[in-house]
């Protein structure tokens, strides 16, 4: 996107935007957690995912943008194709369904080994410190967002507070540990470490919001 011209501030929401508003998980999320959380989650994220793309353009970050140089680009071939496109979005779809069985294997083994008092006790809607903590834990969790949606599932209704669960649903797909391991390849470790700081704000003010509701 960058070789190509496209604004350093678009790149950056796009980079923000695009692990945490999947289409096909709008959809699982809305069909698994009702149409309620899922407006609201996909709003606060798409907010956030802005904001902070034009707050590190301001602030400058472009220069912390490596001088990579891509092999095997050829721009002559990159042309729109309907047909790859489409067969493009049915295999990313299909990739979704074995993460999200993943998950309800997990939050099957949730739901029968951990005891509903302990959930509700230390991680009810009291214990709004989770929220932050949950946005930290959640980054360096390697685990897809079609997993998670599932087993936070399971969470809330053994009585986890909506808050820290979508807190760490968050930051869980917007800065895995694989994914910084690779912009760490194209970014310097100033715009990394913004980046990091940006999906725990995000992934944390977007807690509260549901903690408040």
């Amino acid at each position: 996107m960058l070789k190509n011209r496209i604004p350093f501030s678009i790149t950056m929401v796009f980079l923000f935007a695009s692990p945490v508003l999947d289409p096909t998980i709008l959809t699982v999320m809305g069909v698994v957690m009702g149409w309620k959380v899922t407006a609201i989650y996909t709003i606060a994220t798409t907010v956030f995912s802005i904001a902070i793309g034009f707050t590190l353009d301001k602030l400058g970050f472009q220069k912390y943008v490596k001088n990579v140089v891509m092999t095997g680009y050829d721009d002559s071939k990159q042309k729109f194709n309907w047909s790859y496109a489409l067969n493009e979005t049915w295999s990313l779809m299909k990739s979704v369904y074995p993460y999200l069985l993943i998950g309800a294997a997990i939050g099957a083994a949730i739901h029968g080994l951990v005891p509903s008092e302990f959930i509700a006790k230390w991680m009810g809607h009291d214990s709004w410190w989770l929220i932050p903590v949950a946005a930290v834990v959640g980054v360096p969790l390697y685990i897809r967002l079609s997993s998670m949606i599932p087993i936070s599932q399971i969470l809330i209704l053994k009585g986890m507070a909506l808050g820290p669960v979508m807190a760490m649903m968050i930051s869980s797909a917007g800065a895995s540990l694989p994914e910084v391991i690779l912009l760490k390849s194209i970014f310097k470790k100033q715009l990394v470490i913004a980046f990091i700081l940006s999906v725990i704000t995000m992934s944390t003010v977007s807690g509260f919001i549901f903690y408040l509701i």
